[in-house]
């Protein structure tokens, strides 16, 4: 696994401390989950008594009086006891956190796991952001109530179009809403690096305070990944330990250009690069779409895990030789020629096509391209015809228009799509850029797109990185994005060890 791979992360243990994580663990795990959950047992009802008795239009607006200067301090103090609790003894701060009306957003990074909500304690209790799937779940509905939470549906877009209006009056109401709290990477991954933040914290141009978040310990247990510890293992390597350290460190206010408040992507990279300067981290593109992690170049997603890699490992791993692979090759390829765009086809029968007997290596490598137990033959086609080395490119890019055109000698913007998505084995959203850097007489020819993914400054990288033999390289390397070539409004940003200097 790539070493600055965002989306893994083992707990790496030595033996004394797999001994001693064993031992104390079987005394303090079931101890410190017991104490902690009695804890948010107990903020159950404090939490439901925030907003007991008003209404709707009441609870549209934020809490005052008697609800706020009483319930807070209680509902800080049984926070902090549970994760007191879980054996984070110490939070060390560092600089000072502003005001609302200084900075109406904190955004925080590197997002770990779910232990970050300690971060809520030393900011405070801001408000957040949460699915409104979570509203039902037992004592976390309860909280994100209490908290006044700004809630979205991921299925429903007319909920997301809801929430960002509700985040823009909060955050332009000068100081009538508390502080907001937001994780710009949208997920979490082993701090190695940055991912690509996302807008949404940028989006009424108003001024952040970013929050970097560091767990200074010998063992990094808080971990939580895509893929690697489960969040079973953190919590019980977390109580295991002793106690666990957290520091949280307010950088100065950043204030955005005009230029920013017109571009929140902009707004968002430029945060971005300053808070992995602090952290000494890179800043990338990754982000994880679609539970698919990926790095984005001009509008393409590079999945971070090639399907097609991952897929011949597994077949070497079966003991295949390059002519085994050749000859799947060759019969998938004649099938899909066959079928045209109906080749999608179950495990059961992709096994025969594919030569294998283990119906679990097929399953396998059908959830490497789909969530189910059946997979489209072009993508597996493709895909690993470009990775193996099996096919020249030129002799690919023919077979793929074959496959997508439907006999027209050129592919559409949406057929464009498809194409690029076999090719790189996972779906492709918007290759809207693609198009219009290959087009040339309202449709993309064979010619076209071969022009660009081999010419193009940009998108020659496919071909260069991406779609090579897995001898000549592997996994596509980290987009890291430069520190000093965003514009910054701000005359100097100074904390600690970390100083970044204006930029425009």
């Amino acid at each position: 696994m790539d070493p600055l791979h965002p989306f893994f992360y083992r707990v790496k243990l030595t033996k004394a401390q797999r001994i001693k994580g064993v031992i104390l663990g079987s005394v303090l795990f079931p101890l410190r989950m017991f104490l902690s959950a009695l804890c948010f047992l107990v903020m159950w009802p404090v939490a439901r008594l925030r907003l007991a008795g008003l209404s709707e239009e009441e609870r549209t607006r934020p809490v005052r009086g008697w609800r706020q200067w009483l319930l807070h301090p209680v509902m800080w103090t049984l926070s902090r006891a549970a994760f007191l609790c879980l054996g984070f003894f110490w939070v060390r701060v560092k600089g000072r956190r502003a005001s609302t009306r200084e900075a109406p957003v904190l955004v925080a990074a590197p997002h770990s796991g779910f232990l970050d909500m300690l971060s809520l304690l030393p900011t405070q209790l801001p408000t957040v952001v949460s699915r409104s799937e979570n509203t039902s779940l037992p004592v976390v509905g309860a909280l994100l109530e209490y908290n006044q939470s700004v809630l979205v549906s991921r299925k429903d877009p007319q909920s997301r179009k809801k929430a960002v209006v509700q985040l823009g009056e909060r955050l332009k109401s000068n100081g009538v809403w508390p502080q907001m709290l937001m994780f710009p990477e949208g997920t979490t991954t082993n701090g190695k690096v940055l991912i690509k933040f996302k807008p949404g914290a940028f989006l009424a141009g108003v001024p952040v305070q970013p929050v970097l978040l560091r767990y200074p310990n010998n063992v990094d247990t808080v971990r939580w990944t895509f893929k690697g510890t489960s969040w079973l293992e953190c919590l019980w390597h977390t109580t295991s330990q002793l106690f666990t350290n957290m520091t949280v460190e307010f950088l100065p206010v950043y204030s955005p250009s005009d230029e920013e408040k017109n571009d929140p992507g902009l707004y968002a990279d430029n945060v971005q690069k300053l808070m992995a300067k602090a952290l000494g981290v890179p800043a990338t593109d990754y982000i994880l779409e679609g539970r698919v992690p990926v790095s984005k170049l001009g509008g393409l997603s590079l999945p971070v895990q090639s399907p097609p890699r991952e897929t011949l490992a597994l077949l070497h791993k079966n003991g295949w030789t390059s002519s085994d692979i050749e000859a799947a090759l060759g019969r998938m390829i004649d099938r899909c020629q066959s079928q045209g765009q109906g080749s999608k086809v179950h495990v059961d029968d992709f096994m025969p096509l594919l030569g294998l007997k283990d119906r679990e290596t097929a399953r396998a490598i059908c959830e490497l391209y789909s969530k189910d137990e059946s997979v489209d033959l072009r993508q597996v086609y493709l895909s690993v015809a470009g990775v193996s080395g099996a096919v020249p490119f030129r002799t690919l890019l023919h077979a793929a228009f074959a496959l997508f055109d439907g006999g027209k000698g050129s592919v559409s913007a949406e057929e464009l799509s498809g194409l690029m998505g076999a090719l790189l084995g996972v779906p492709q959203h918007n290759t809207s850029e693609l198009y219009g850097a290959a087009c040339r007489q309202d449709a993309v020819t064979e010619d076209d797109l071969l022009r660009a993914l081999t010419v193009h400054p940009a998108y020659q990288r496919v071909t260069n990185e991406y779609l090579q033999p897995q001898e000549a390289g592997s996994r596509p390397p980290v987009t890291a994005l430069t520190y000093g070539s965003a514009v910054n409004n701000n005359e100097s940003l100074a904390n600690g060890a970390a100083s970044v200097k204006k930029l425009d």
